[in-house]
């Protein structure tokens, strides 16, 4: 299934969309499961996909896609950890021929991640606004201490994310990037969530970045160096994952090559982030008034 949270009609609500195309449509899952069920993040935390799955089937669209107001597809996780450097040829990238033992790891707030066809903002403090395509992991079953091979039966499903970020932030303070990657608005999640049974997130995926509709970023999965199933057994060894949480996975490195000064995105640039599995999640930069 195709799982999004959107605004329609004046109201905030959570549907799986279905169909292909022209025909492509929203059935609206709140109307069915309420009052038990009235949000993504509910759904997952009451592991329901399976009543999303009964309710969904043999049932005609509630609205065309064009109706609906994307919201990021789960409003409101707990914990959204990013990681940093997972590509091989990005840590390359980074002068570092050594594979790190570890991920590096950072939280971003929900407020920092525009949906699908929201404005990503360029703020009045910087220039530097950059962009990083990414495949995002949705927790759907919640664990501890998860073992490896155990490791992706606790994934709900794949989202897309441009983890954006304002470059002259980064290192605003001696050792962090946390103001870099938390400014409202700078970064992308969605368009919806690809349940696993539609996308088997042990298996390569292509990741692709257009901005402007050139290529920007193109790679496998299978070139990361530490596997969805790696991340989330090293995450929960010191932390809860709870069902609803986001793990966004790292980005390859740029195929354009470095330029000084670097080219940051501007208003009116579109960037689009592509797996054929999941979609493309589309957002353009705004500056801020």
């Amino acid at each position: 299934m195709k799982l999004a949270s959107y605004r329609v009609r004046g109201r905030d609500s959570f549907g799986a969309v279905v169909g292909e195309g022209a025909q492509q449509g929203v059935v609206d899952l709140k109307t069915r499961l309420s009052p038990h069920v009235d949000s993504m993040l509910q759904l997952l935390r009451d592991g329901g996909l399976d009543l999303a799955r009964d309710a969904v089937r043999g049932v005609r669209p509630d609205f065309s896609v064009a109706e609906v107001e994307w919201q990021a597809p789960v409003v409101a996780p707990e914990k959204i950890l990013c990681i940093g450097i997972n590509y091989a040829n990005r840590n390359a990238d980074y002068g570092d021929q050594d594979i790190p033992k570890y991920p590096s790891m950072f939280y971003r707030v929900p407020h920092s991640l525009a949906p699908h066809n929201g404005a990503i903002i360029l703020p009045r403090e910087s220039e530097q606004l950059d962009y990083e395509g990414e495949i995002a992991l949705v927790i759907g079953r919640a664990g501890r201490r998860i073992a490896h091979d155990d490791a992706l039966s606790h994934v709900a499903g794949l989202t897309l994310c441009n983890e954006g970020t304002i470059r002259d932030w980064i290192r605003h303070g001696k050792f962090n990037v946390t103001q870099g990657k938390n400014w409202d608005l700078t970064g992308g999640i969605g368009p919806w969530m690809v349940t696993t049974d539609e996308v088997d997130p042990a298996k390569p995926l292509q990741l692709t970045v257009k901005v402007n509709g050139a290529v920007t970023q193109d790679d496998s999965t299978a070139n990361m160096i530490k596997s969805f199933a790696d991340l989330i057994a090293y995450v929960s060894t010191f932390m809860t994952l709870k069902a609803g949480d986001i793990i966004v996975t790292g980005t390859p490195v740029k195929l354009t090559p470095r330029s000084d000064p670097p080219i940051w995105l501007k208003a009116g640039d579109v960037v689009e982030v592509s797996v054929p599995e999941i979609g493309t999640l589309r957002n353009t930069v705004v500056a801020e008034t």
